[in-house]
């Protein structure tokens, strides 16, 4: 079957359907390869080069959009995992592409080093939360790939390609965002900071309240959020400030977590969502007893435990970046939007902020941005609902998270990236004859 390309065979098989987490995307591929090295994962595109078969790394697959998906090779990541190299002068972490988010916090803990900022999921590979601009809060702290000084790819040739401020440099704004449209990224390198702890106060505050001090909030604290509940006049608020690592730990008890994170943020949250497909008018007031339930508590802990949380409940997430000013009035508009439609809405909105950012394609390019995302039930259809949100985030030029559902194309999309050429001009380069395209990136790109 691999005609004795080195390195393939054994790690390439018939592949079966494959879906993702949240059940938005799926594909047929033809092969799935399972590398344990990068001579692997190169011989693997030398394979598909010459047979004419489009080939794309998966992870997780945490993200929404149709962004993993291909017909051709499906490259399992899962082995190339851990530390690859450490340097404690500089507080650099090298890691294997499919390492998770997860995976990477607890094998730095040893190092007392630590991600300088997270998201709130850490089931993604490394590689595919950079490559898709998967970002924490905090209007100070950039993306998950601000964080990358320097990256390995595996290029169309089957050639292996160190892009670091060395070598290559060029080529680091357009490929720590890179859509997996540049090469299989095989190895990132972080630029860590000394582990630290984080001091949480989340409580329930009244929405207009939030909203009407949201820039004072949003600067006031190193990392601010919110979350509301659509039908409510309340939001529950997440203040987080850095302490140092060998501040006092006031973790939660295990009861408390349990009650909190297990029992009431995914047990309640998948009644509230079955209860409200089944009867929809339940909606508002099942919301309005989740604000009196959830939040009001205060620990200190390890950052990546206070940064993640769990999500056991599957659902469809669009999420969108408008400038951080504008976020009280694009929320405000969409809740005037949910009153005239007539929806009822189980899942609350999530709002964070992020600092302006040098990466092209980054949704904090040269913006201090503020997100705004929605979400719904796996088995709630969540296209009405989507696209006219996303009516509302582009009348403040929104820019769309790359691995969450959106509706928009590489025709709007251009004009929302000054450097969307350039990115595209470094595709030419380094894939000219589309080996990494999918119909995603056809549609966000062009062909």
């Amino acid at each position: 079957m691999t005609d004795g390309v080195p390195g393939v065979p054994g790690i390439l098989t018939p592949a079966g359907p494959w879906r993702n987490w949240g059940r938005t995307a799926r594909a047929e591929p033809r092969f799935v390869a399972r590398p344990r090295s990068i001579e692997e994962v190169a011989a693997t595109v030398r394979f598909a080069s010459v047979r004419g078969l489009p080939v794309k790394p998966v992870g997780t697959g945490h993200s929404f959009s149709e962004i993993a998906g291909t017909a051709g090779v499906q490259l399992d990541m899962s082995a190339l995992t851990g530390v690859v190299a450490v340097d404690p002068a500089s507080g650099t972490v090298g890691l294997g592409a499919g390492t998770t988010l997860r995976e990477a916090s607890a094998l730095l803990g040893p190092l007392r080093l630590a991600f300088e900022n997270l998201g709130d999921i850490d089931r993604q590979t490394i590689s595919g939360a950079t490559s898709t601009g998967t970002h924490g809060t905090g209007a100070a702290f950039g993306g998950l790939s601000t964080q990358i000084v320097a990256l390995t790819l595996v290029t169309a040739d089957g050639a292996v390609l160190r892009i670091d401020h060395r070598e290559n440099s060029e080529l680091l704004p357009a490929a720590r965002v890179g859509l997996g449209a540049l090469g299989v990224i095989v190895e990132v390198t972080i630029q860590c900071v000394p582990a630290f702890l984080l001091h949480a106060i989340e409580r329930p505050e009244p929405f207009d309240e939030v909203l009407g001090s949201f820039e004072e909030r949003a600067t006031g604290v190193d990392h601010f959020e919110f979350y509301w509940f659509p039908h409510t006049e309340t939001v529950l608020t997440k203040n987080n400030t850095r302490l140092p690592a060998g501040s006092p730990r006031r973790p939660l008890g295990r009861v408390r977590s349990w009650v909190d994170d297990d029992l009431l943020s995914n047990g309640a949250l998948a009644l509230c969502c079955t209860i409200g497909r089944m009867a929809p008018k339940a909606t508002p007031p099942i919301n309005r007893m989740a604000t009196r339930l959830v939040g009001d508590r205060e620990f200190a802990d390890d950052s990546a435990a206070v940064f993640t949380s769990l999500r056991r409940v599957r659902f469809r997430e669009m999420e969108y970046a408008i400038p951080r000013e504008a976020v009280p009035d694009a929320l405000r508009d969409v809740r005037n939007l949910i009153q005239r439609r007539g929806w009822r809405i189980s899942f609350p909105i999530e709002v964070r902020v992020a600092a302006p950012d040098e990466n092209w394609l980054s949704t904090a390019y040269r913006r201090e941005s503020g997100y705004i995302a929605v979400h719904r039930h796996v088995r709630d259809d969540p296209i009405e609902y989507f696209q006219a949100i996303e009516n509302v985030m582009r009348s403040y030029d929104g820019r769309p998270h790359w691995g969450k559902m959106h509706f928009q194309d590489a025709g709007s999309l251009a004009g929302l990236y000054p450097r969307f050429a350039d990115f595209l001009a470094v595709r030419d380069r380094l894939d000219p004859d589309r080996l990494f395209a999918n119909p995603y990136l056809a549609r966000v790109l062009g062909p």
